[in-house]
This record gives structure tokens, sequence and C-alpha cells, in this order.
């Protein structure tokens, strides 16, 4: 039982810290809040899936560079890093990764979209 508690009270915790790592430095917003955060002047949209997925459906005016390709640091060295970025995936994972190199690369302001285009889709827009 001792276990049992112990391992869900761990599981507890690693899951606060990440969540935690997620959002330091990063805006983590919700699709209506993400929405409205699009109509700034200067925003920059970052679809950060593969291809293939990009050509299923995507943000309008988003850019795509896949941030698990080799060349993602250098593709997105191009981006103006005091505009703010707006960024997303599928479903939140490897946005919050881009979202983290995109911090450690100096950009300045980062928004992330929870739930990914997945939520973007089901909220109707």
């Amino acid at each position: 039982m001792k276990k049992i508690i112990f391992g869900a009270l761990l599981t507890s915790v690693l899951a606060i810290s990440c969540v935690n790592q997620k959002q330091e430095g990063v805006l983590v917003a919700n699709p209506d809040t993400f929405e409205q955060k699009m109509t700034e002047p200067e925003v920059q949209i970052l679809d950060v899936r593969t291809e293939g997925e990009f050509a299923e459906g995507h943000i309008q005016d988003a850019q795509n560079i896949d941030v698990l390709q080799d060349d993602f640091k250098e593709k997105v060295a191009t981006l103006d890093k005091n505009k703010p970025v707006m960024v997303y995936c599928k479903m939140g994972g490897r946005s919050a990764k881009a979202a983290g190199i995109l911090k450690e690369m100096g950009f300045t302001t980062i928004v992330d979209l929870e739930g990914g285009y997945t939520a973007w889709k089901a909220s109707g827009k």
C-alpha cells in the first residue's frame, strides 16, 4: 500500500514539475486566447509538425518548420527574435519542445497553443 501511495505521489510531483517547466517563460494559451494573440502586430505563427501533417490542414499564415528535423534551429534562426512567436503542433508535446528551444535561442515572446491543432479544430476554428 505504501508503495502505491509513494508511486502516486511521485507521479504527481513529476507531472507538476513538467507543467511548470513547459510554462516557464512561455505563455500556454487555449485556442481562444491563441486566436486573439494572433491579431497582434508582427506575429510569427510557427507550425512545428511534419510536412504531411501541415499539408492536411494548418492555421492560416503559419510557417511550417518541423521540430524533429536536424535543421530546426537553423531554420528558426531566420525568424525575428524580438517579434512574438505563436507555436503549435498536433497536441502540444512537440510545440512545448520547440518553445523550449526558442526560449534558449533568445526569443522574447513565445505563445504555445494548449492542446495543439487538435484543440484548435475541436474548438471550431
